[in-house]
This record gives structure tokens, sequence and C-alpha cells, in this order.
């Protein structure tokens, strides 16, 4: 497992199905291959984006596994697939994803405590569970935000960064201030941020973010690696405005929508079936706003790219 991650675009993948609601590995196959190809820097598979909550632990398993073959060694792997509630359980999920061969494994923060308890209560816990973990697989975070979103503090941070153990945070928080804040908590350490927020990207990126890791990788990713290689340029500033405005997408009907435009727009063979969300509340008018969002992208690749 490498400890050096790399900074740049991170996709959160999803999970193709196919009809009859099986994973669709040929489909993951090309899917990886996709995200390669547009230059990403590593991969975070059973994430939210992979519905990871509608998946058995052998599904997050295998589809780790897989990710691993496919990417064959040309960009890194992560993955969670860390959803139980109880301790036990938890341990034995990331253990069993450890020994997948993915080169770090993510933890859940919002699984480490309840919602209602303290900063304190969930470093206690998280301490437990990496007494339970081998110490030498590298670890990452999530601030996943469901069920609920727990944001890291900087008590949280200072503490995880003087482990020496994590090395991803997968932030959410989408406030460039708290951004600033805990990249200052994390400083000369090994712990990187990955901001999954376009909105506040390009100042954090300047700010000593390490890169990007969100939704809409599954949209235009060579946009992504572009910014996140050349954050300092004037040009970039029109790119962030652009990929701010086009990450509304996320809201309209996700993920079954990015599942369309790849099938549509990009070529590959995976349905819009989801375990989420009914395929059939993609509308017509849906459809339309992904192609009209597709050709504006196509048009910035050309640009900045090609």
């Amino acid at each position: 497992m490498a400890n050096n991650f790399p900074g740049g675009s991170w996709p959160v993948m999803l999970t193709p199905f196919t009809a009859d609601n099986q994973v669709d590995y040929p489909a993951l196959k090309k899917l990886t291959d996709w995200y390669i190809t547009n230059g990403v820097s590593g991969l975070f598979a059973v994430c939210q984006s992979s519905e990871m909550f509608f998946l058995t632990l052998d599904e997050r398993i295998r589809i780790a596994q897989k990710t691993v073959e496919f990417a064959a060694g040309r960009v890194p792997v992560i993955a969670s697939g860390h959803i139980s509630d109880e301790f036990k359980q938890q341990a034995e999920e990331l253990n069993a994803m450890a020994k997948t061969g993915v080169d770090a494994v993510i933890l859940i923060t919002n699984r480490l405590a309840a919602q209602e308890e303290s900063d304190e209560v969930w470093i206690e816990n998280c301490a437990r569970l990496l007494d339970k973990i081998d110490s030498s697989i590298p670890l990452g975070f999530y601030e996943c935000p469901y069920p609920y979103k727990r944001i890291l503090s900087p008590k949280m941070i200072h503490w995880a960064s003087q482990t020496g153990r994590f090395y991803f945070l997968k932030d959410t928080c989408c406030d460039i201030d708290q951004i600033k804040e805990k990249l200052e908590c994390m400083r000369d350490t090994n712990l990187k941020l990955y901001n999954a927020n376009t909105t506040t990207l390009l100042e954090s990126l300047r700010a000593g973010a390490a890169g990007y890791s969100g939704v809409m990788d599954n949209f235009h990713p060579a946009l992504y690696t572009w910014l996140c290689s050349h954050y300092e340029e004037k040009e970039a500033d029109g790119l962030s405005d652009f990929l701010t405005i086009a990450s509304l997408i996320e809201r309209q009907y996700y993920p079954v929508n990015a599942k369309y435009h790849l099938g549509t727009n990009e070529g590959l063979s995976i349905t819009t079936v989801s375990r989420t969300k009914d395929e059939k509340g993609l509308t017509e008018t849906f459809k339309k706003e992904v192609n009209m969002l597709d050709h504006l992208a196509k048009e910035k690749i050309n640009q900045f790219i090609l």
C-alpha cells in the first residue's frame, strides 16, 4: 500500500447495475478506464456515490477488489464501505476492506459517534477502532452526509493528524474558513485534504488543499484534473466559475443523471439503474438539462485541454 497519495482529482465512483439490479462488473471496468483516461489521480470506490448503504458487504468487498484489479496500478484506489452502527461489525468491515488490496481504507466520520455525542467521545471511539486495525494500513476519513454529516473539528483533525495513520480527508464542510482552519491543523503531517465542494475548490487549492474528490468527477473529470494542476493560473478563475454553476446538476437527480450522462454522452455501457432512486424519476426535461450541460462542458474541454 502506498502512503504518498497524489494531489489532484479523485472521483467518487458510481456503481453500475444491470437491468435486473445486480452489480455490473464489465461496466465497472469500462467506468474505471474512463476515469483514468480523463487524467484522475486516484479512485474512491465504495463511497456514498457508489450507493454503499444499499450494497451487501460481499458486494462492497468485491467492488473494491475488482476496482483494484481494473486500475492495475495506474492510479491508487481507496475504499470505504464502513456502514455499520456496531463497533465489532465496523472493525470487521474495515479489516475485510483492507484485504482487498486498496491503497487506503476510509473511515466514515458519522459512524464513530452519535450526532449528539461530543468530539471527545468520537476521538475515544476512533482510538478504539484503530487498535483493531493493522497499523501498517493507511487510513483516511470521509465526512459522509448520510445519515448525518459529522464535520471534523480542529480538535479532531489535530488528534487524527498526530496518530500518523491518516492520509486522506474527503472534506464536505463547504466552508472555506473551516477548510483553511483544517489545513492549518494538518500542516506538516501525513493528512491531506481533498475538497468535495466545487464552489470553494479553487480557493482551497490556493490555500493548500491537495485536490478534489466529488460528485462532478462523474460528469467532466478532465476539467477538474486541469483545475487541480493549474489553480495558480488566471484562467482557473473562469473555469472555476463554470464548474461551480455546472455542479448544481448534482441537486437535480443524482446519481441517476450521472449514469445517464455516462451512457448517453460518454458512450459507456452503463444503465440508469440505481438502488437509491427510481430511474423513472429522470424526466425528459432532466435529460435535456444533462445534455445541455454536456455541450457546455465539451466547449470548456476544447478550450482548456484539447
